[in-house]
């Protein structure tokens, strides 16, 4: 059988006013399966992270079918309090590639766990307390979307001041999440992506999005 070969993409953050920067290096895999390369959305959600890096610090993360998880290692190296990656209970291969990318970037304390969609695995069920969950690209198959709600509002029900940082990449006008917005109480703010220096085609120095169309979406329970 022949051997996986490996490429590595660089992330690099910068703070224009500090000039702090932060590098991350993630090895990438030619496979079909989705969660072996970074997809045009996560280096901006990577970016909405470090940008509001002081909100994560301290902060108890979840990034769920994290594929690389860039976002979430950018969340680790910014001093989050922990760090959990998810990907898919039946995808181990997946699961490993979350813990290479992780030691890639010099972190062994972060968690890598399996967790499907609408599955409530033990894995979900002994989740510890969550305060922001990430996800870039969650809402790709629109076969999903109630899966994810259904997830989504298992963990919020535990963490009811939970928040879920999410990057969308447009695809079709034809799929929305309006409607699973309403029937499970949630509410949804569009950032737009100049606030946060993620409105270039090359976020992180990275040529991703490129001519992609991305939103970036925080969404919470309603206030009742």
């Amino acid at each position: 059988m022949q051997a996986e070969k490996f490429y590595t993409k660089k992330f690099r953050f910068y703070d224009k006013k500090t000039q702090n920067e932060l590098i991350v290096v993630i090895p990438e895999v030619l496979d079909p399966n989705y969660g072996f390369y970074v997809w045009p959305c996560a280096p901006v959600l990577a970016q909405y992270v470090w940008f509001f890096r002081e909100e994560i610090k301290g902060k108890h993360i979840l990034e769920l079918s994290a594929g690389t998880a860039l976002p979430g290692i950018v969340a680790a190296k910014c001093n989050a309090a922990s760090v959990t990656l998810s990907e898919h209970i039946l995808t181990p291969n997946c699961l490993k590639h979350c813990v290479n990318c992780c030691a890639n970037n010099g972190l062994e304390n972060v968690s890598v766990i399996g967790i499907t969609w609408g599955l409530f695995s033990p894995e979900l069920l002994n989740l510890p307390p969550v305060d922001v969950i990430l996800a870039s690209d969650c809402f790709y198959d629109s076969k999903d979307f109630d899966d994810i709600f259904v997830t989504l509002s298992f963990i919020f029900e535990k963490n009811d001041k939970c928040e879920f940082w999410c990057t969308y990449q447009i695809r079709s006008t034809d799929k929305s999440i309006a409607y699973l917005l309403e029937r499970w109480n949630f509410t949804c703010d569009h950032i737009p992506l100049e606030s946060f220096e993620a409105n270039g085609p090359s976020v992180a120095e990275s040529n991703f999005p490129g001519n992609h169309t991305i939103e970036m979406l925080k969404i919470s329970r309603k206030k009742t």
